[in-house]
């Protein structure tokens, strides 16, 4: 009779194991693309800051592939602003997603602990 609950805390304990691993590796990608948006981001904002400084009948330029671009100082005012959006959302989201994956492993070794205490209490 204790061969197969061994045999179940066996398999649980290995889901658990895989399931950390995994999770651990996800949360470790979440926080390098978190550090390259925030780095993206810091650019961002230095470039608007220093093209704020600059006078409006400055021309410049978009790069565009191999090429560059005539923009207005509005239009690239509004790009830089639209990434840096795009960066606290992505941010915002990745945190959220290593929340949740933090909080299904937490979930998982409780109920393996609930399973051992179980099979303690037979």
């Amino acid at each position: 009779m204790a061969t197969p609950v061994d045999l179940e805390l066996k398999k649980a304990f290995a889901e658990l194991q895989a399931k950390m691993i995994d999770t651990q590796q996800k949360a470790k990608l979440a926080d390098l693309q978190i550090e390259q948006l925030s780095r993206m981001k810091k650019h961002a904002n230095l470039t608007h800051v220093e093209i704020a400084m600059l006078p409006d009948s400055t021309r410049m330029y978009e790069g565009v592939g191999r090429m560059f671009i005539l923009q207005s100082k509005g239009k690239i005012h509004q790009q830089l602003q639209d990434k840096q959006k795009v960066a606290d959302d992505k941010i915002k989201e990745l945190e959220q997603k290593k929340t949740y994956l933090e909080r299904s492993v937490k979930e998982a070794e409780d109920n393996i602990r609930e399973m051992l205490m179980a099979r303690r209490a037979q």
